[in-house]
């Protein structure tokens, strides 16, 4: 069987070459600013403290080559029951999407007002992607923020893990919570949380290669519970990086094997996604947004962490827009699209907008259809004597219908894309439903569909456990 495909490079190996010594270049000379006082320690004995001058540590060629040698090339990722779910990394991989991340609103779908996000948005946006089939991951949705302060990591976790089954993306917004929120999930599963690992901790570099101590030790501590930890880069162009793309590529990529190196010498063969988010900054406005050319730099990355052969983490094309409108959809289509054309890897963070601020549900369910029209263009066709068909098409001849042909009335059902929010309607049909708009029918199937979030079997037992957990932090 044929399959025909459709493929996006863009990197020439030379040019891979390239960046690669662009990056090493920075982290010989320029060197990353380490604020963690073990990790310095570790980088002293390990790459020389002639190579470290205060909290600059600069990492030479050879430590980086090392580091990628021994990276794990491929990351089994299961669900919190223990079930295989997907592989990252290696052949065969394609992208796998989430929804999150960490918005401090929460947009209704009724008025698209945004509201403080809290404990019941986290549970509704949790079951919505363990629901949408296209969501392979959920990533931290919000931070709760109808809770004590000093609990929102704790509460927001507990509905994360009891809401749904899908492997986790997790993050934590008070860096001194995130041992508690790992002993809280590991007392509800009730096992190790990295012998079949469902959680994979995310973790921010701050550009310009500031390897910040928070990021390093709780990387730390996701290591030595045997998990699998993301490290990535946020970056605005012409604010944390140059305003080129060629310069942003080769800032991010210094950071992230910086990340790459403290992940391997404090445990060799520790599984590491590696990505960039990196948008631009407006100097009038002092908004951040996606250009084509931030897609591009991700695109980059993509083909590099490919190079490496290091699992790739990659962006969402979130932020855009007012809620889901036609703002966020150019966006989140030229991302998508990008992303199920590239070698791989995950893209956890769906359906924020506003900014990044807020959440919004109706984008879950409007990126979920531009996700799967996308796999389905990335997925090609089949090109063999079968799907041909010269037989029928010499029994139908020329000026005749396919419409009753033997192939079409077994295909014509699961042939093609229906779409299951907006309906195909002529001209005709459109004016006598009144005309409505797309984005209302968005809005009626998004609010229907949050009528109807089953939650997982044991849901209640884990919030009664959570909570009784939280309370002995607590006091």
């Amino acid at each position: 069987m044929n399959n025909v495909r459709p493929h996006l490079t863009m990197l020439t190996a030379e040019q891979i070459h390239e960046i690669h010594k662009y990056a090493l270049q920075v982290l010989e000379k320029t060197g990353v600013r380490v604020d963690s006082v073990s990790a310095l320690k570790m980088l002293e004995k390990r790459v020389g403290s002639s190579n470290v001058d205060g909290r600059t540590v600069r990492i030479p060629a050879e430590i980086v080559e090392w580091a990628i040698k021994v990276a794990p090339r491929q990351i089994q990722l299961y669900d919190r029951r223990g079930n295989p779910q997907f592989t990252i990394g290696g052949e065969g991989d394609r992208t796998r999407f989430g929804i999150g991340v960490t918005a401090l609103y929460y947009q209704e779908p009724e008025t698209d007002t945004p509201v403080l996000f809290q404990r019941k948005h986290m549970q509704d946006m949790v079951r919505v992607g363990n629901k949408l089939p296209h969501y392979d991951m959920v990533s931290t949705v919000g931070i709760v923020r109808d809770v004590p302060e000093h609990l929102t990591d704790l509460y927001g976790s507990l509905e994360h893990f009891a809401n749904g089954i899908k492997s986790m993306v997790l993050l934590c917004s008070d860096e001194k919570k995130f041992d508690d929120v790992l002993q809280m999930l590991e007392t509800l599963h009730g096992a190790d949380l990295g012998g079949k690992p469902f959680i994979m901790p995310y973790f921010n570099p701050v550009s310009p290669l500031v390897m910040n101590e928070g990021t390093v030790d709780k990387m730390m501590t996701a290591i030595d519970r045997g998990l699998p930890v993301i490290v990535s880069n946020y970056s605005m162009s012409g604010a944390t990086t140059p305003i080129t793309p060629a310069g942003t590529v080769a800032v991010l990529l210094a950071e992230l094997l910086a990340g790459l190196v403290i992940g391997q010498l404090y445990k060799p063969g520790t599984p590491m996604l590696l990505g960039m988010l990196p948008v631009y900054f407006d100097m009038k406005t002092l908004m951040n947004f996606y250009d084509p050319q931030s897609i591009l730099v991700s695109l980059a990355c993509a083909e590099m962490m490919a190079h490496y052969g290091i699992p790739h983490c990659g962006t969402s094309g979130s932020g855009t827009g007012w809620g889901m409108d036609l703002l966020a959809a150019e966006t989140y289509w030229m991302n998508t699209l990008m992303m199920t054309l590239t070698k791989g890897g995950i893209a956890p963070f769906v359906g924020d907008t506003l900014g990044s601020k807020a959440i919004s549900p109706q984008t879950f369910v409007y990126c979920h259809e531009v996700i799967d029209q996308a796999l389905r263009f990335a997925n090609g066709f089949q090109l063999d004597d079968i799907h041909v068909g010269l037989e029928e098409i010499h029994k139908v001849g020329a000026g005749k219908s396919y419409v009753s042909a033997p192939t079409t009335l077994k295909k014509y059902k699961t042939g093609y894309y229906v779409n299951p929010i907006f309906p195909r309607w002529s001209m005709e049909k459109w004016m006598e439903a009144g005309q409505p708009h797309a984005q209302d029918k968005l809005r009626e199937y998004t609010i229907a569909l949050l009528r109807n979030l089953p939650a997982p079997e044991d849901h209640e037992e884990l919030i009664r456990k959570g909570e009784e957990f939280i309370k002995r932090q607590a006091t």
